[in-house]
């Protein structure tokens, strides 16, 4: 019987240096690499799960090539790609994952001694600052082609893969949605106090709350942070752990991404008590997010990365996105599953992620200062 190819782990762990708090809570001690390539004695090794579904055929040879990645992605919704990119193209792919953000304050510490080749970023924040340090190398022109024109860099430094939507998760025990907000100002109303929770430290809530910085002026959007939190708001981890949350009853409604709500309906059916609630599309609450992938400037594996980017482009990558991780598909023709809402106004090519640069730091800043951290 073959040997499924599901890599093999070793644990890396470093010391960090001392970073100002500003820019950062903490950086993980410990981050697992994985290799996860079809490697060996050349025999005809098979996947399974989700990265079966992504290919289905027998792995390459092994090529002795490799690709080093730093991926804020979470290793849950990206290793079957990875796994399934590693077996088809017969490439070693070592991973380093941690939270966009650490990753790109160490890759910003490591500078060009760096041995990452690939970051994949939850959002284009982190891939900004570190474009503003001169670390980030250009993709090639034909990889940026397969997706639309606001979905990649002007300058070519990063295409975009996935989208994840902003919205409201809500628990349907405790709201119908008749009584909902329509904007996310709507939620420091006296009548959702101590009722709305935020993932104040997760990635894809400071790139949000950068572009609402952006669209919005630095004080308009921290004078709305701080009545959150005079509104007795909640501070949660992560998107997924508010999802968790609503479902329970333990809080009415949260701000989060909308596919961990789809993931959490499928994994638990009716015992989960919560719903997606989209708020108006115009509002900055609906905006939609787009996960990130570039190449360090100092990679030599030019080609290698050429090919991964390029796979994560796929139509087999992009299908798994919709159906798998319920994520918006960003190229190869690939629809959104039906029970994703269309996207709309906001949230299609209307905020330059360009423009905002570095500006995850005074994000991050402007949270720590705020109080949510001790809700």
């Amino acid at each position: 019987m073959p040997t499924p190819c599901l890599g093999r782990y070793t644990s890396l762990r470093r010391s960090p240096k001392r970073r100002p708090a500003r820019l950062v809570s903490a950086v993980a001690l410990a981050v697992a690499l994985a290799v996860s390539a079809c490697s060996g004695s050349g025999t005809p090794r098979t996947l399974d799960g989700a990265a079966a579904r992504i290919y289905g055929g027998e792995c390459a040879p092994d090529s002795g090539r490799e690709i080093i990645v730093y991926s804020g992605r979470t290793e849950n919704l990206i290793r079957p790609v990875l796994d399934a990119f590693a077996c088809e193209a017969g490439v070693g792919v070592a991973v380093r994952w941690g939270s966009s953000t650490d990753l790109a304050l160490l890759l910003a510490e490591e500078g060009d001694r760096t041995a990452a080749d690939v970051f994949l970023s939850r959002s284009p924040g982190p891939v900004g600052f570190l474009e503003s340090q001169g670390l980030l190398g250009t993709i090639d022109q034909e990889v940026l082609e397969l997706v639309e024109l606001q979905n990649h860099s002007a300058s070519g430094t990063w295409v975009g893969f996935s989208g994840r939507k902003r919205v409201l998760v809500y628990n349907v025990d405790s709201y119908v949605p008749e009584e909902l907000p329509r904007s996310v100002f709507d939620l420091t109303d006296e009548r959702f106090r101590g009722q709305v929770a935020i993932p104040a430290t997760n990635g894809s809530f400071v790139d949000w709350f950068t572009v609402f910085r952006d669209q919005y002026g630095s004080d308009v959007a921290a004078q709305w942070l701080s009545d959150m939190v005079d509104n007795n708001a909640r501070y949660y981890p992560n998107n997924r752990s508010i999802v968790e949350a609503a479902g329970r009853g333990e809080i009415e409604m949260g701000l989060v991404n909308h596919y961990y709500q789809y993931q959490e309906a499928a994994a638990e059916g009716d015992s989960h008590r919560a719903a997606n609630w989209d708020l108006a599309d115009d509002d900055i609450g609906s905006l939609l997010i787009i996960t990130a992938a570039t190449v360090t400037a100092s990679s030599d594996k030019n080609d290698e990365a050429t090919e991964l980017l390029t796979y994560l482009l796929s139509e087999p990558a992009q299908r798994y996105f919709s159906q798998e991780t319920f994520e918006y598909p960003l190229a190869a023709g690939v629809q959104p599953v039906d029970i994703l809402p269309p996207l709309r106004a906001l949230e299609i090519g209307s905020v330059d992620f360009d423009a905002l640069g570095g500006g995850f730091a005074e994000t991050t800043a402007i949270v720590e200062a705020s109080g949510i951290l001790n809700q």
